[in-house]
């Protein structure tokens, strides 16, 4: 199947891989047989790759909501996003929808999907961010020109669902592994540890992941290992994460952050590479 360019992330996602995409690649095996990633996110590793088979993953429900309505709906999501206005009180009437649980879940999946991309597309730095409630919370971005309906990424990336077999799951990530076998490959880019105190990348999903879930992923990779799949993790390069993986391979790499709340804290920082095989 033949890489189709204007397949690319249609959201913006704390964590995405698009800066460090030509980095991660040089590392993922020539050939394997189907692709698992149980931390979808943006998927920006997903539409890099295009594999013709794969089984991706994410607890955030709305978005496999959405990345599901592209599949299936894409010209009834284009015609949703076009009726979207960027105005100020219009985002906090959208954003406030989820507020109330009993008029939310009588929006249609089209109309949560169409939500999604307007309130990631004119919000604050594209920052998605859900409080302890599970409620969308990441102020108005004022931005005079927002892309909120990109018809082309759209349409290719539905096309793409279409012509692959991909198949979506909205499970913990070692629900969504169960499947793999050898010859399989998997990629983890699970919430990053912090490298700070202040530092948080939990804010994706009302869950929350702390170290207990590091240790619990770690456990997983383990499986796989046994297994003799291969896999590759992304992951801050905190003195915790370099011990808990010390027993894999692990590459340094330099990661430009592009969403954090304070201009002098964007930048690069290094993160790691883990994986089993060389």
């Amino acid at each position: 199947m033949a890489i189709n360019k204007l397949v690319t992330p249609v959201v913006k996602w704390v964590g995405g891989k698009r800066q460090i995409i030509n980095q991660i690649v040089k590392y993922i095996p020539k050939s394997f047989s189907t692709y698992y990633e149980p931390f979808l996110g943006g998927g920006a590793v997903l539409f890099e790759l295009q594999p013709k088979t794969a089984v991706v993953n994410d607890i955030n429900a709305e978005l496999i909501n959405l990345y599901e309505v592209i599949k299936n709906n894409v010209n009834e999501l284009i015609d949703d996003l076009k009726q979207h206005r960027n105005d100020e009180t219009y985002f906090y009437e959208l954003r406030e929808l989820d507020r109330n649980k009993e008029y939310y879940n009588h929006l249609t999946p089209i109309q949560r999907a169409s939500r999604l991309i307007y309130l990631n597309k004119t919000c604050y730095n594209g920052l998605f961010r859900v409080n302890k409630a599970g409620q969308f919370n990441t102020p108005f971005g004022n931005y005079k020109n927002p892309n909120i309906v990109n018809e082309y990424t759209l349409k290719a990336v539905s096309s793409y669902f279409n012509k692959a077999q991909i198949t979506f799951t909205c499970k913990d990530f070692n629900e969504a592994l169960k499947g793999a076998r050898k010859g399989a490959f998997v990629y983890l880019d699970p919430p990053y540890d912090p490298v700070s105190d202040s530092a948080s990348f939990t804010g994706y999903d009302k869950g929350g992941f702390d170290q207990s879930e590091q240790i619990r992923l770690k456990n997983a990779c383990d499986k796989l290992n046994e297994k003799g799949i291969k896999f590759l993790l992304s992951n801050s390069a905190t003195d915790f994460i370099k011990d808990l993986y010390k027993d894999y391979k692990i590459e340094i790499i330099q990661a430009k952050r592009v969403i954090n709340s304070k201009a002098d804290k964007r930048g690069e920082i290094d993160e790691v590479l883990v994986m089993n095989f060389e």
